[in-house]
């Protein structure tokens, strides 16, 4: 159900600092019946305290992959170590970055919802990111605890249409480029750092 732990080297900065690596995470993917969404969130929030974890929940029809996500933790780590983020939390810091907005009610629109849909939650450890001000978390116990909320994912696909709408990619920015719908919206989460 995981693509197991991420981690990426120090890069350096425009500023001379070095960057932090990318925090360990993992990524469960599954389908999730939500009756209560404050319920729900409250029941990941219980995970992200028992193992110290960052837990952010997404929908999955507007993830179009890993990369997508990986990213949002690297530069949401990042804003952090630098004092730059927007966002106390970590776990909606990276939503920030996946959603490639600046505004949290905006970004929030990249969460799960109450009905029964695909998600991905991720789990992270952002323990060892200077500002970050978490201890180190338990993956394992994060991921085995988040699993038992999910099924099976129906699809591994992110839904095209409600992607490019959510991002406002147009079918001429598509044509324009060579690249796909998921390498523009990896950018527009690469350049959300830009526009700070």
């Amino acid at each position: 159900m995981s693509d197991g732990t991420e981690t990426t080297p120090d890069t350096g900065s425009d500023d001379g600092r070095p960057d932090p690596s990318t925090p360990p995470h993992r990524l469960v993917r599954g389908t999730v019946a939500i009756d209560d969404l404050h319920a729900f969130l409250a029941r990941l929030d219980g995970i992200a305290d028992e193992t110290g974890a960052v837990v952010q929940a997404f929908d999955a029809d507007l993830v179009v992959s890993d990369a997508h996500l990986r990213a949002a933790v690297r530069l949401a780590a990042r804003a952090i170590a630098r004092g730059e983020a927007v966002a106390r939390d970590p776990g909606v810091e990276i939503m920030l970055y996946a959603a490639g907005r600046r505004q949290i009610d905006r970004a929030l629109a990249l969460g799960v919802s109450e009905g029964e849909q695909r998600a991905v939650v991720l789990v992270a450890d952002f323990g060892g990111v200077d500002g970050a001000d978490r201890p180190a978390a338990d993956l394992d116990a994060a991921e085995r605890a988040v699993e038992r909320l999910t099924a099976p994912p129906a699809a591994a696909e992110f839904d095209r249409e409600r992607v490019t709408e959510f991002y406002g990619v147009s079918d001429r920015e598509l044509a324009a480029t060579a690249s796909d719908l998921a390498d523009v919206v990896r950018e527009r989460v690469a350049l959300l750092d830009v526009e700070k």
